[in-house]
């Protein structure tokens, strides 16, 4: 990706208003499957005014996105640290991982430097980050440093490697769908052609989506959950908060990870 020529570099900083036209093009903030709730409600916000000191700097939107995998991955390492400072670690990264997804974007935008690279990246930091958090969950929820028990209790780090694992499976299960079309000749699926054929599921999907409960192993509602286990962990003087988040969130990925799998298959995106 090329770096910003000088003209861009010493071009007047643009207003708020005006990156928006560009950087947020029409239908962006309401796509159902391309934003997340965090995005629309606060998060694209405080993008624009990053992304404005951003755009007349040298940095490119690639760097942006390794700085948002290595947050990403910052994530999962600060839940090792004990107590609720730990959680709090977590959580704050992670906010700070999903305002990097925001910018890296905006910027290749508004300087039209989008490419196939930066799309790959952008998805790659997507997978670390959530299987590194949720992976830090379950060492947390191991007791590697002792807090409550003279040894370490690494089956709740299995527990949570398999949470990390089915938050990974389900993301590429979308991801594949594009893959498989794209490899018969096909274009990239439409979000029209998700919904199921069979009635009974699509009625399922649609309860299945009310609840919401998948969307619980993913990074930025999994550190909530994390950061208020940990603070119950903190009043109730142990790790038995965290342990039962992570068994759930284990259970919730392998349920969704099945599911997500069935609904893929029982709809038109792979025909």
């Amino acid at each position: 990706m090329s770096k910003p020529s000088t003209a861009e570099l010493t071009a007047p900083r643009p207003s708020v208003d005006e990156l928006r036209s560009v950087v947020h093009p029409g239908g962006l903030l309401d796509r159902r499957s391309g934003e997340h709730w965090a995005g629309r409600i606060y998060m694209r916000s405080i993008s624009l005014r990053i992304t404005r000191l951003v755009v007349n700097t040298r940095v490119t939107p690639n760097s942006l996105t390794y700085l948002m995998m290595l947050t990403g991955i910052a994530a999962g390492a600060g839940l090792l640290v004990p107590g609720v400072a730990g959680a709090v670690l977590g959580a704050v990264l992670i906010q700070l991982y999903l305002l990097l997804d925001c910018v890296d974007g905006e910027v290749a935008r508004w300087r039209r430097q989008t490419s196939v690279t930066g799309v790959y990246l952008d998805r790659v930091g997507h997978y670390l980050a959530e299987a590194a958090l949720l992976t830090g969950a379950g060492l947390r929820a191991a007791d590697l440093f002792h807090r409550d028990g003279a040894a370490a209790h690494w089956q709740w780090a299995f527990i949570g490697t398999v949470a990390a694992l089915g938050a990974i499976l389900i993301k590429a299960e979308t991801d594949l769908v594009d893959v498989a079309r794209i490899r018969s000749g096909l274009p990239a699926v439409q979000d029209t052609a998700s919904a199921p054929r069979s009635s009974g599921v699509a009625k399922a999907r649609k309860a299945a989506a009310a609840l919401k409960f998948h969307r619980l192993v993913g990074g930025v509602e999994a550190s909530l959950v994390i950061l208020a286990v940990g603070i119950a962990d903190t009043v109730h003087g142990d790790l038995l908060f965290t342990r039962i988040a992570v068994a759930v969130l284990a259970a919730i990925a392998v349920v969704q990870t099945l599911l997500h799998l069935a609904s893929i298959i029982l709809s038109s995106r792979l025909r």
